[in-house]
């Protein structure tokens, strides 16, 4: 079996308070042999930070603020973040971006604070974490100002278009796929556009609970994503570029492996 790696769960969610380490169990029994705890709010990443301590190897987390919690920041939150993630078990920023398909947080907070965090991000030369939706331009043009002294950087989630996908390859990003490529509705622009990621620059994710796969039978009774669904995303993913699934596995764990500079 494959080893796979998550690169981006909520496994701090309420959701899974209940069977938290019944989760983790069955996603190794899966094959998904490392998951990366995505940090969405000074507190989150601190809590994520303290799961991932608790199975070292396995867990790892990232410290960042979303952009729906850019209202919410404040003086202390760049300090905050920077003392969580220079902590070990920490390996990236993020996830921070923009998000102006909701806008909780005003526009103009969530540009400030993800300039914010990119710039602590270039200090700490740490790669990011970042999500986009529905603000493309803005996003961009944030990113190109500190893209070249940024070790990394992954549009997590992609569901963009064509020259947004374009746009990011260009400027070096990672591309991270999660299971909204499993749906037959919302994911048919996805299952065409993985064909045009290189493979050297593919991660695949979960983003659990939330993103169920559309196309999983039986589906779970409680509809909560989980990510020993991991191998499911990867498949859907190899069939849409025509390639073995355990050639897939390999590569985008290596480069998981190399983007967070795992051991």
């Amino acid at each position: 079996m494959p080893s796979l790696i998550d690169i981006g769960l909520n496994l701090t969610d309420k959701s899974f308070d209940k069977d938290r380490d019944e989760v983790i169990a069955r996603a190794t029994e899966a094959g998904v042999h490392t998951m990366i705890l995505t940090g969405s709010t000074v507190e989150c990443s601190k809590l994520a930070c303290t799961l991932a301590k608790t199975r070292p190897g396995l867990l790892f987390s990232t410290a960042g603020v979303h952009p729906h919690h850019a209202a919410e920041c404040d003086d202390a939150t760049i300090p905050a973040l920077r003392d969580v993630a220079t902590l070990p078990e920490v390996v990236a920023v993020g996830e921070c971006g923009l998000d102006f398909f909701r806008n909780i947080s005003p526009p103009e907070a969530q540009e400030k604070w993800m300039d914010a965090q990119l710039q602590l991000a270039v200090d700490l030369q740490m790669p990011v974490f970042l999500h986009e939706r529905d603000a493309h331009e803005s996003f961009a043009a944030i990113l190109r100002n500190h893209i070249q002294r940024l070790p990394d950087a992954v549009v997590h989630c992609f569901t963009g278009a064509r020259a947004a996908l374009d746009d990011y390859l260009t400027m070096g990003c990672h591309i991270g796929v999660t299971g909204w490529i499993c749906d037959e509705r919302r994911g048919k622009d996805l299952q065409e556009l993985v064909k045009h990621i290189p493979i050297d620059r593919l991660l695949v994710e979960t983003d659990a609970p939330y993103l169920l796969p559309r196309d999983l039978k039986p589906k779970p009774k409680e509809r909560r994503n989980e990510p020993c669904h991991l191998p499911h995303v990867t498949r859907r993913i190899a069939e849409c570029i025509g390639q073995d699934f355990e050639a897939v596995a390999a590569a985008t764990t290596e480069n998981a492996r190399r983007f967070f500079r795992l051991p």
